[in-house]
């Protein structure tokens, strides 16, 4: 649990991932922060939902590989909310430069700044996984860890509750079992699905609260969060 200690401020931050489910929920909790004077989206598309915002900056890239150091300097954090399912990105390796290139591209653009880097990966990521979805998640915990940064946060999520216009096949059906099943389920169960709004405040909680250089935060971790903007 993420206690009420004093609270650092979230200055000005970049997201990618932005459109996703986390990510939007994250951009709404951004959004609530007057300490919080810029945001900069990373987006393939303008997102007409933020142009009234004036601290909302949206960096338009057909390729987010193009990202640069000087697009991420001048943010106190960066917050990784990118992922894709194999079945999204066509192929094991699309997904794998999906989910690990581009995120170790962005990770690698914030060393040696006073940058709070956070992440969310998945719950049961492991670089010696026998499964490739839990080996990629494993392997950029790992090297993102060995780059030169200021601080870092890492959310291992179970499943997550919440609706999307591409609904992932899996997870709907994932949903449906574990609402008849979640009467019999202990309230603190490992592996018990979060909602996406879960995973966003646990995200802005850690920016705000975290003092270790790097923190990994559970299924459990996130199941519990207390968060407010006061």
């Amino acid at each position: 649990m993420i206690s009420s200690m004093q609270k650092l401020k979230i200055q000005s931050a970049i997201v990618i991932g932005a459109t996703g489910l986390v990510g939007q929920s994250l951009v709404q909790l951004l959004l609530q922060l007057p300490e919080c004077e810029k945001i900069t989206l990373v987006v393939r598309r303008q997102q007409p939902q933020y142009q009234n915002y004036n601290q909302v900056q949206q960096l338009v890239l057909d390729d987010f590989l193009l990202l640069n150091e000087e697009d991420v300097s001048q943010h106190t954090h960066a917050f990784s909310c990118l992922g894709t399912t194999l079945k999204q990105a066509g192929s094991r390796q699309a997904f794998y430069n999906i989910d690990y290139g581009i995120n170790m591209h962005f990770a690698e653009l914030l060393q040696d700044k006073h940058i709070h880097y956070l992440l969310i990966s998945a719950a049961g990521a492991s670089a010696s996984s026998r499964i490739f979805y839990n080996r990629v998640k494993g392997e950029l915990e790992r090297d993102v860890q060995a780059f030169n940064l200021d601080t870092i946060s890492i959310l291992r999520p179970s499943l997550l509750i919440g609706e999307r216009n591409q609904q992932r096949f899996f997870e709907g059906l994932g949903q449906k079992l574990f609402y008849c099943t979640e009467p019999f389920l202990p309230k603190k169960y490992r592996y018990k699905p979060v909602t996406v709004a879960q995973v966003a405040k646990t995200m802005v909680s850690a920016a705000m609260l975290q003092t270790e250089h790097i923190r990994i935060y559970n299924n459990l971790d996130i199941q519990n969060i207390i968060w407010s903007t006061k």
